[in-house]
């Protein structure tokens, strides 16, 4: 999986974007990553691969909150949502659950990110690896993605 991360700080060099680069033991709950990454949680860019109709979609939002799917049912005008599964998230972006950096678009993805995300001067979040962390301005982020903004976190 070390291609995703190389992939990664491609696409962020490329958009001259600053950030932090973290190498790490590997770690599953957000609350074990942002204390490893010594942040709070709600800084954690919590990047899931959304499956809706046959086409994939990445949300992101803060690692304190919850994904409320019935808002993500209206935002995408549908009555079938769901999370896709670990092996649609590895064909779909070549990284395992937990992995899933918060760049969308690299994976030609439509990118939607809550509105609590943007609430953080920095956000962190795993890059393609599950012992790969990148810290960046949320500012920074949302520059290069240029994610649909709306509210789905509870």
């Amino acid at each position: 999986m070390e291609e995703n991360y190389k992939k990664i700080k491609e696409f962020l060099d490329n958009n001259k974007a600053e950030y932090t680069a973290i190498e790490h033991e590997p770690m599953g709950k957000s609350e074990e990553v942002a204390k490893m990454r010594g942040v709070d949680i709600k800084t954690g860019a919590k990047s899931m691969i959304v499956r809706s109709e046959g086409r994939f979609y990445n949300f992101i939002l803060s690692a304190a909150k919850k994904i409320d799917w019935n808002k993500v049912k209206t935002i995408l005008k549908t009555k079938s949502v769901g999370l896709a599964t670990a092996e649609e998230i590895m064909k779909t972006t070549n990284c395992v659950i937990g992995a899933v950096p918060p760049f969308g678009n690299i994976y030609e993805i439509k990118v939607y990110c809550d509105i609590s995300l943007l609430e953080n001067e920095e956000i962190n979040f795993n890059a393609g690896t599950l012992t790969n962390s990148i810290k960046m301005k949320t500012k920074e982020w949302e520059r290069i993605v240029n994610p649909e903004i709306c509210e789905f976190g509870k």
